[in-house]
C-alpha cells in the first residue's frame, strides 16, 4: 500500500532549516513544535523509505516462523536459534517504528525553479584547486549515499552550497584546509 505524499506549501527556508510556513490550521503556540518535528525530503527519498517499510513488514511472517520452529526444538534457555530469531524480531520491529515515525513526520519538498540550490537539487561543481568537475544531489536525512554523490543538505559541503546559484563560488572547511568550488549548473 503506497503512503500519501505530504507536501510543504508556502514554506520559507534558509538552507535546510525551515523558518516558517503558512499553516492556518496550526495554532501559533503549537506551530514551532510541529515545524521542529517535520522532516524535509525528496519524493524519491519518501518512496525509498516507504519501500523499506514494506520490506520490513514483509519479514514479520518469516521471523515468526523461525521463532515457532526454534521453539519446537525444545529447551528455550539453551536454544541459540530461538534467541537469534527473537533478537531479529526486536530489531525488525524497532526499524519499522523508526520508519513509520520518519514517514509520519516527512513532507515532500517540491523543487522550485528559482535557480538556487536547495534540497532535491542536482548540482555540477568545479573544484577550483584540482580543476575537476563533479555532480552532486542534495538530499534529506536517510537519502544520503556517498557512492552515488547523494549528500545531505546538513553536511558541511551541502550546507555550504545551499541557496547559491550558477556561477557562484563557495568554500568548505576540510581537514586538509579550505576547498574552493564554483557552481557550473543547478537543476
Amino acid at each position: 500500500m503506497a503512503m500519501p505524499l505530504p507536501f510543504a506549501e508556502n514554506c520559507i527556508y534558509r538552507g535546510a532549516r525551515k523558518l516558517g510556513c503558512n499553516m492556518k490550521h496550526v495554532s501559533p503556540s503549537n506551530e514551532r513544535n510541529l515545524m521542529d518535528d517535520r522532516i524535509p525530503m525528496t519524493k524519491e527519498g519518501f518512496e525509498k523509505l516507504s519501500r523499506q517499510l514494506e520490506e520490513m513488514k514483509a519479514r514479520r511472517p518469516r521471523i515468526s516462523r523461525a521463532i515457532a520452529e526454534a521453539r519446537d526444538k525444545g529447551d528455550l534457555e539453551e536454544n541459540a536459534e530461538y534467541h537469534a530469531a527473537r533478537e531479529e524480531t526486536g530489531l525488525n520491529e524497532a526499524r519499522i517504528r523508526e520508519l513509520e515515525t520518519r514517514l509520519a513526520k516527512a513532507y515532500i519538498v517540491k523543487p522550485s525553479k528559482t535557480g538556487r540550490i536547495q534540497l532535491g537539487s542536482k548540482v555540477t561543481v568545479l573544484d577550483l584547486d584540482e580543476e575537476f568537475e563533479e555532480v552532486f544531489f542534495l538530499v534529506g536525512s536517510g537519502e544520503d549515499d556517498h557512492t552515488q554523490n547523494r549528500i545531505l543538505t546538513t553536511s558541511p559541503f551541502g550546507a555550504a552550497m545551499l541557496e547559491k546559484k550558477k556561477g557562484d563560488t563557495f568554500e568548505v572547511d576540510a581537514p586538509a584546509g579550505k576547498l574552493r568550488f564554483k557552481i557550473l549548473e543547478v537543476e
